[in-house]
């Protein structure tokens, strides 16, 4: 896996000077679909690199960029969060490089999604039009939610009952995609709490008690089936050589979920 220097795509308008990302690409030869990882509140730590690996083993170009490269998360994450509540700002433009980022590489096959956890998964709704699929996980919510889906790509998304941030975040989405008749597969799942989808704690260790009270940590079983509606999702709206070849398996509109 590589770091990659995205400051060329991001730097003409109003990016990060010195804008990062990590690059998960799959193995063997290309040309794949890319894929936009939009990392939690908490940066670029090891649970978003794994989640960007493993979008790499589904056949996917991943890239990871950092929304804190120029400053840091102590000096950028009100910036970044004023960015998501308001729909513009650095990030937007640095989400942009980085899916520019993807279009101008010779392995890459044109067709680009975004996957975005917490922090991310609200910047994965409002970025949505510009992307060709979208996979929010336990996305905040922006304000205007009807006017941030208009327009919005295939969006899969994952919501817990459990987080206590985010109540009835998910038939909220699905009311406001089904309104602007985006497809979508929303879900929420009964016995997971925010951030279900990381393997470990995140954050500093003196808040994990806080976002531990708060219903947050791993759930590997809610996990898993996030992951595997997220594969067949992006491979119907992405396309991969692996979707393609289970075209006619099982999907995720054929089970019986939480809507």
């Amino acid at each position: 896996m590589t770091e990659i220097d995205l400051s060329a795509y991001a730097r003409d308008g109003d990016g990060s000077r010195r804008l990062r990302g990590y690059l998960a690409r799959p193995d063997g030869r290309g040309p794949w679909p890319g894929v936009v990882v939009l990392h939690e509140v908490f940066g670029v730590d090891g649970e978003m690199r794994r989640h960007a690996d493993h979008l790499a083993e589904l056949g996917y170009l991943a890239l990871l960029p950092d929304l804190y490269s120029d400053g840091g998360m102590l000096r950028c994450v009100a910036r970044t969060m004023r960015a998501v509540s308001t729909g513009h700002g650095r990030a937007f433009t640095d989400i942009t490089a980085a899916r520019s980022w993807l279009l101008a590489q010779p392995d890459c096959t044109g067709r680009i999604g975004v996957v975005g956890f917490c922090m991310g998964g609200g910047f994965a709704i409002a970025a949505a039009p510009e992307f060709d699929a979208a996979a929010p996980n336990y996305g905040l919510m922006p304000p205007d939610l009807a006017a941030a889906v208009r327009g919005a790509c295939p969006t899969v998304a994952s919501y817990a009952a459990r987080d206590r941030m985010l109540k009835g975040a998910a038939p909220r989405l699905k009311r406001a995609l089904d309104a602007e008749g985006v497809p979508n597969d929303v879900k929420e799942y009964a016995a997971a709490g925010h951030s279900f989808m990381n393997t470990g704690p995140v954050g500093p260790r003196a808040l994990r008690v806080v976002l531990r009270a708060m219903g947050t940590g791993p759930h590997p079983e809610s996990a898993a089936d996030a992951w595997r509606r997220i594969e067949a999702f992006f491979g119907e709206h992405l396309g991969t050589e692996r979707a393609d070849r289970d075209a006619d398996g099982p999907t995720a509109a054929d089970d019986d979920t939480e809507r």
